[in-house]
């Protein structure tokens, strides 16, 4: 399963910090006169927009983070396909050699 979510992840990495840069700007402070009218309602818009900022910033390291994992994970692919590659050449050439040994063995015992 997480063969096939993996494509996925990194069609989506490098979007995720484009959507955040573009959705910081979406919770700019208004102008004061329309805060004027009540203080508290003011407030509570400001905490908002702070915390929603601090949100995007946030899922922006995220993502760089979950890119440098996808590129780690890729990295440990290649080095295992390396390791695979190597240990077929190995087994081909254990087969080989038992193969040979026992052709030389049966050929004793024949002779």
């Amino acid at each position: 399963m997480a063969v096939q979510v993996l494509p996925i992840i990194k069609a989506v990495v490098p979007y995720v910090a484009q959507i955040a840069t573009v959705a910081i700007p979406a919770f700019t402070s208004k102008p004061a006169e329309a805060v004027k009218s009540d203080p508290v309602v003011g407030k509570q818009i400001e905490e908002l927009q702070t915390a929603a900022t601090q949100n995007a910033q946030s899922i922006h390291v995220l993502a760089e983070k979950l890119q440098q994992a996808m590129q780690g994970v890729e990295a440990a692919a290649q080095d295992a396909r390396k390791q695979v590659t190597a240990y077929k050449t190995m087994l081909f050439a254990a087969l080989g050699l038992s193969a040979l040994s026992m052709l030389l063995s049966a050929y004793l015992l024949i002779r």
